[in-house]
């Protein structure tokens, strides 16, 4: 994507724009999450597509769709187990956790894959939460992903604010998509694709369908604003390391200044 392109998107390099892209995060991580009652609520009622669909036409200047909700929350909750939990055969149409995916592990060992991924989340003060059922959220998890661009895009939204350099999160939003989140979300995609969950929920269906998209073209307009990914993972880098050393090694670049 060039420069000139960059520049002429949709709410331009604005704190509003980043703005937007966290609500978009957001709420796609909300509705990827586990769902509960006021999820469906707020699909019922318009008032998640209304957001959605505010902050998606001001990021794409394309409105967002509305679906038809789940009958009840009984339903919304069956679709989504039997898409990302306990599909027909007691396992995941497509599951939401990377390490799941033997393709997105790159050679790593899970271990180290998990804590690769959090490197990026203690690098900016964030530790995983603890759930109602007293478990931690597995880094891994798709809307913990999802959650963590949220929190990057409001960085970038506030530094814009106060009129600073959004470089630094700008380069962690383009380095984590690239490695983690965008093979994520199209590996997931591909897998509802190869195996339609028709039970699930159509709003949670149209954001796995369409984010993969949106987060390449969002790798894409950062590598015109902060220049493009390099790859770090000495498991691609150097063929000469040993399956040990690919298994042992952690993150250890200095992160994004």
């Amino acid at each position: 994507m060039s420069t000139k392109r960059t520049q002429a998107l949709p709410g331009g390099n604005s704190a509003e724009r980043a703005a937007a892209k966290e609500t978009i995060w957001r709420l796609s991580a909300i509705a990827l999450g586990h769902p509960t009652p006021e999820l469906q609520s707020a699909i019922e009622q318009g008032s998640f597509h209304e957001a959605f669909d505010t902050a998606w036409s001001t990021v794409t200047g394309r409105p967002w769709p509305r679906a038809l909700a789940s009958r009840d929350f009984a339903h919304l909750e069956a679709g989504y187990i039997t898409a990302f939990l306990h599909g027909p055969v007691g396992k995941p149409i497509a599951s939401l956790l990377a390490g799941d995916h033997e393709s997105l592990l790159a050679g790593l060992s899970r271990p180290v894959f998990m804590l690769n991924i959090s490197a990026f989340y203690r690098h900016f003060g964030l530790q995983a939460a603890t759930g109602d059922e007293g478990r931690n959220d597995e880094p891994d998890h798709l809307a913990s992903m999802l959650e963590f661009m949220a929190v990057l895009a409001h960085l970038e939204s506030r530094t814009l604010a106060r009129g600073r350099d959004p470089a630094d999160s700008r380069r962690a939003q383009r380095d984590f998509l690239q490695r983690y989140l965008s093979p994520l979300l199209y590996t997931v995609a591909e897998g509802l694709r190869e195996r339609p969950a028709g039970k699930l929920d159509r709003t949670l269906a149209q954001l796995v369908s369409e984010l993969p998209d949106w987060a390449s073209g969002q790798i894409a307009e950062l590598e015109a604003r902060v220049g493009p990914y390099h790859d770090t993972d000495a498991a691609r880098s150097n063929p000469g390391l040993g399956a040990e050393g690919r298994k042992a090694r952690v993150i250890d670049q200095n992160l994004w200044g």
